[in-house]
């Protein structure tokens, strides 16, 4: 992989709360934005906008999974904006919502630890 993009996606990955845009990511690697963008797509199959959105999503699995922090926290510790906003944004690429989520996933850890005991 191109360098550059691992030096971006380290740094999405560092901190996603930062409001990340092209043309910041580009100046930080010596990219013209567009260029950024096609090599960017290139390494990755995405764009630059749609992998910290994925970051952020899977982020919010974790802590979902893992934590009882309330869904307005978690969009706070991801970066992910608004409440009502992450949760049509997780509903549209998870295909449901963040509280079916952790439920499913509650459920699927009890029913773990009750197979291993």
């Amino acid at each position: 992989m191109d360098r550059r993009i691992e030096i971006l996606i380290a740094k999405m990955e560092k901190d996603t709360t930062i409001a990340w845009n092209v043309s910041s990511l580009a100046a930080q690697v010596n990219l013209s934005a567009s260029r950024l963008r096609h090599l960017f797509k290139e390494e990755t199959g995405t764009t630059p906008a749609n992998y910290l959105k994925d970051l952020r999503i899977k982020q919010a699995e974790e802590l979902l999974s893992t934590t009882f922090l309330s869904v307005k926290e978690i969009v706070k510790r991801v970066g992910l904006g608004s409440g009502s906003h992450f949760v049509r944004e997780f509903k549209r690429i998870r295909g449901t919502s963040p509280a079916k989520y952790r439920r499913a996933m509650s459920q699927s850890q009890r029913n773990g630890l009750k197979k291993s005991a």
